[in-house]
């Protein structure tokens, strides 16, 4: 690569997922471009803090899932998105990498575009179009330069719509779990040979909400009908004192467990897991845990996605397969009774969990497992972006 000019880097990320894949292309960009005066600031949470960027706001207030929620919050986001784009003309950047928060980062888009029109902007996960709402392909290619996308159906869309996408591969299926010790880890919590239910609540405050009731009784009637069932949640820092004060009022409280290492070690751990959808699925498959998904949103929400989704699926292995491999118990479907008879059929059942676990492996190849990680493809694609040859 020829000699880069000093380049002034801004990221934006508005939610956990996306601040974990901020920090994990600003190290990539560093390793990758050891010598070029790279300069990187912007709006995130704790790990692109400890990359150094240390965002101007706490990044947890805009982590909003739902129509109505979205209604209530919305003059706090665009106060964030005033204050986003204020700092960047203060800081003026060479590139914004605007990762994922569709909402948000597409209002700071538009609003960095029409202030400092020079500036080139970098989306980081576009939309799923493919599954609803095709029209946001258009709506992004309008307000952006580039779009680094997560998933082979993207590029049909965007491109379409005069967007250069290029796809970085799903950074779930780059996941190391290297760090795991599954052995190590039964011993030292206790758990011996005992059938073991991962409980999942979700990194969002709005989906620990819904579901912790639904939870908290399936769990408590799966531990009457199982007394030496064990019960063990991993907890995401962002959310662990909602989810403390949370489990402390359930009638049969899991064990908690804090950090990566211990959230892959219990994967790899455990007999099955209950999870709320979201990318832990992807992350749950890759550790051959078979798992039963529930989800649940406001009802006007889920009232206005099903007349605009075309998926028949939510669970990304189960949309690339176009089968339930995993159970999905979605809104009004997410019962006691349905996540009980779901959870107890595969703790009886270990064929059926060895099959399911054999089945989630293929959809993850189809998905691309195996291939070199997101962020190593998302820094080569910025670092050309930013140094065209």
């Amino acid at each position: 690569m020829a000699t880069m000019s000093p380049k002034r880097i801004m990221l934006v990320a508005a939610e956990a997922s996306g601040d974990a894949l901020g920090a994990g292309l600003i190290a990539e960009l560093r390793a990758q471009a050891p010598e070029a005066d790279l300069t990187f600031f912007g709006v995130g949470g704790f790990r692109m803090a400890e990359q150094g960027v240390v965002s101007p706001f706490d990044i947890s207030e805009l982590s909003i899932l739902g129509l109505l929620e979205g209604l209530k919050a919305y003059g706090r986001v665009m106060k964030r998105v005033h204050e986003t784009v204020a700092y960047a003309q203060a800081e003026r950047p060479d590139v914004v990498i605007l990762i994922d928060s569709w909402g948000f980062t597409l209002r700071v888009a538009t609003a960095i575009r029409k202030v400092m029109p020079h500036v080139k902007l970098i989306k980081y996960v576009g939309p799923q179009v493919w599954a609803a709402r095709p029209g946001r392909a258009k709506t992004l290619a309008q307000s952006v330069d580039l779009l680094l996308a997560l998933h082979p159906m993207d590029p049909p869309f965007f491109e379409a719509a005069g967007l250069k996408t290029i796809v970085v591969g799903n950074p779930a299926l780059s996941i190391d779990f290297n760090d795991a010790d599954p052995v190590t880890f039964r011993a030292r919590i206790g758990l011996d040979n005992a059938r073991t239910l991962l409980v999942l609540l979700g990194s969002r405050p709005s989906e620990i909400k819904r579901l912790s009731p639904v939870f908290a009784e399936t769990v408590a009637r799966l531990s009457a009908i199982y007394p030496d069932l064990r019960l063990v949640m991993p907890v995401a820092d962002t959310v662990r004192e909602l989810v403390e004060r949370r489990i402390a009022e359930w009638p049969v409280r899991p064990l908690l467990v804090y950090g990566e290492a211990d959230k892959h070690s219990a994967m790899q751990a455990a007999t099955l897991a209950l999870a709320c959808s979201g990318t832990v699925s992807t992350e749950l498959a890759l550790a051959g845990c078979p798992m039963v998904i529930a989800y649940k949103v406001e009802p006007l929400t889920f009232w206005i996605y099903k007349r605009i989704s075309t998926l028949k699926h939510v669970t990304m292995f189960n949309i690339m397969a176009d089968r339930r491999i995993a159970p999905e118990f979605i809104q009004h479907e997410a019962t006691v009774e349905n996540l009980v008879q779901a959870v107890d059929e595969r703790l009886t059942n270990k064929d059926m969990r060895d099959n399911q676990v054999a089945e989630q492996f293929k959809a993850l190849d189809a998905m691309g497992r195996g291939q070199r990680p997101t962020a190593e493809k998302a820094a080569e694609a910025v670092l050309e972006f930013l140094n065209p040859e």
